[in-house]
């Protein structure tokens, strides 16, 4: 994976599109109540590779960085209500985090994919960990 850069981010894709064929029952219909960090006092975690892909999505929205919102919400929520990244969304995104759609994934449904991500980090030499979603962003911004 190390030769191939674009490897690691195409196996991210295939984890995504296992979460999508793994689908529970959710209520998430444009609820923007967990895009609003600072009220809910949970920010997505992104593991590097994760960051890396939701910095691409930043740059295709014509963006080169991250501007904190001065109510807490996530930078990518856009003022109609819509993420600015949808495509490149985190994993935790993916899973609803939120109360009000229906909550959080069991962890027992998806912890082999987080495994899987925590391996596409450790191929890429990062051994750091998740870290939250502006900080991570931020940072794959720079680097890219």
């Amino acid at each position: 994976m190390k030769n191939d850069p674009k490897a690691p981010l195409a196996e991210l894709r295939n984890i995504y599109a296992e979460v999508e064929a793994r689908a529970l029952p959710r209520q998430c219909e444009l609820r923007t109540g967990c895009c609003h960090f600072r009220l809910t006092g949970k920010t997505p975690l992104l593991t590097r590779v994760e960051a890396l892909l939701a910095a691409k999505g930043v740059r295709a929205s014509g963006r080169k960085k991250l501007v904190p919102r001065a109510d807490g919400a996530c930078p990518m929520l856009g003022r109609e209500g819509r993420c600015g990244i949808y495509a490149h969304r985190p994993f935790g995104c993916r899973t609803h985090f939120c109360a009000a759609a229906g909550g959080p994934y069991p962890r027992q449904h998806v912890a082999d994919l987080i495994h899987r991500m925590e391996a596409l980090d450790e191929a890429l030499g990062w051994h750091d960990g998740s870290r939250p979603f502006e900080a991570a962003v931020a940072d794959a911004l720079k680097d890219a």
